[in-house]
């Protein structure tokens, strides 16, 4: 019986904020996992290794869990605006499924050093010494982002002294700012409310804050799901009741918010909206053993990512958690003890992240020009990963 060969693809293993994703360049896929579809999804998905009935992506880059399960297509962008398209791929781990509804903030942090260091960046942009401005045009949403990237001797500078919670050693510090992060023809709230009722059969009422900022977000109150807001881990993964109760919550708040038109459609669209729970600050030990402070932070937040809570906080949900905190009235600002904001540090499972948002309101809507916040990044290993020939 003839077998077919594997394959290698150039791609480059990288760590961005507190995710890991295969980061590739556009024309260095097969001609047909150049364009959306069937053969590129297929392609990504034996990448990283899913389906995996076994939960561990073991025969593939994934790292079997919601955080590095993700895959990266840049390309040099045709828009004079921008420098890089950036385009991203939640991948599935135990289904044939990429989700590409939204972007990954984390991630958002490498691109711009990706980008110039595989060429997509015009030499005469890069200085010498100091930091180079990446325009990246975020594809899934249709968005501006601004990475800050140093750049030491001509190249990339990745070592450094700044500490990321989630991350278990110092890199060099790279700012991302997200500009307008809500679609202008779309409101920042889908019902008009900054709180809204959200009525869950068989489970109950929830005042819930529903955003479209960064990423679809649905924000509840610790209190109300009978949690602190400072639980780690494995006191929700590994409660199978409490998940599937989250899941059924996610789904009525996409219904409620316009992202889905039936109930049955929120399985094919799991990364996004987020849904996160917020409680006012409260001292905690985190995921390696390190005491938060109360008094250190302005309120507390646990978030799930791809049905399971996150060990850290997800990029773009902290550009939801910045937008909602600068508007007085939100559960997150009251979280964070309402009134004006405008930047929050908050609490999650490893640790503590600040975030800064601009926010106005006008002509009776609220507005945001821009979130930002300090992540970093790192190559981890370049080459080729292989794939069957026929997998695609």
């Amino acid at each position: 019986m003839s077998q077919k060969p594997q394959i290698g693809v150039a791609a480059t293993y990288m760590r961005g904020g507190t995710s890991k994703g295969v980061f590739f360049k556009l024309t260095d896929l097969p001609a047909s996992a150049q364009v959306s579809g069937e053969s590129r999804d297929n392609l990504l998905l034996r990448v990283v290794g899913s389906p995996d009935p076994y939960g561990k992506q073991t025969d593939g880059m994934g790292g079997a869990t919601s955080s590095t399960s993700k895959i990266v297509i840049l390309s040099k962008s045709t828009d004079a605006d921008h420098d890089v398209d950036y385009l991203f791929g939640q991948v599935s781990i135990d289904t044939a499924f990429v989700d590409w509804s939204g972007n990954c903030g984390n991630l958002t942090a490498a691109v711009g050093s990706f980008a110039i260091s595989h060429a997509l960046i015009n030499a005469s942009c890069i200085p010498e010494n100091g930091i180079c401005v990446v325009r990246i045009w975020q594809a899934n949403i249709n968005k501006t982002i601004i990475a800050h990237v140093p750049i030491t001797a001509g190249q990339v500078q990745e070592t450094g002294d700044f500490e990321l919670d989630g991350v278990n050693f110092p890199a060099a510090e790279v700012k991302v700012e997200f500009v307008s992060p809500v679609d202008g023809n779309e409101s920042m709230f889908p019902t008009g409310n900054l709180v809204d009722d959200l009525h869950v059969p068989n489970i109950g009422d929830f005042k819930v804050t529903m955003i479209n900022a960064g990423i679809p977000s649905i924000f509840l109150n610790a209190e109300a799901l009978g949690y602190s807001g400072v639980e780690l881990q494995e006191a929700i993964n590994s409660d199978k009741k409490a998940l599937e109760r989250f899941e059924i919550i996610r789904a009525y708040g996409a219904l409620k918010m316009g992202l889905i038109t039936h109930i049955d459609e929120a399985i094919s669209r799991q990364h996004t909206p987020k849904i996160a729970f917020v409680a006012e600050p409260a001292s905690y030990l985190t995921s390696s053993g390190k005491t938060v402070d109360s008094q250190n932070i302005d309120l507390s937040v646990r978030a799930l990512s791809m049905g399971k809570l996150h060990h850290a906080m997800m990029g773009t949900a902290a550009v939801a958690i910045g937008t909602a905190a600068a508007i007085p009235g939100t559960l997150v600002n009251l979280a964070a003890g309402g009134g004006n904001i405008e930047s929050v540090i908050f609490g999650h499972p490893s640790g503590t992240l600040k975030v800064g948002a601009q926010t106005q309101f006008e002509d009776g809507a609220w507005t945001v020009n821009k979130v930002s916040m300090s992540r970093s990044a790192r190559r981890i290993m370049k080459g080729e990963v292989y794939i069957p020939i026929d997998c695609f």
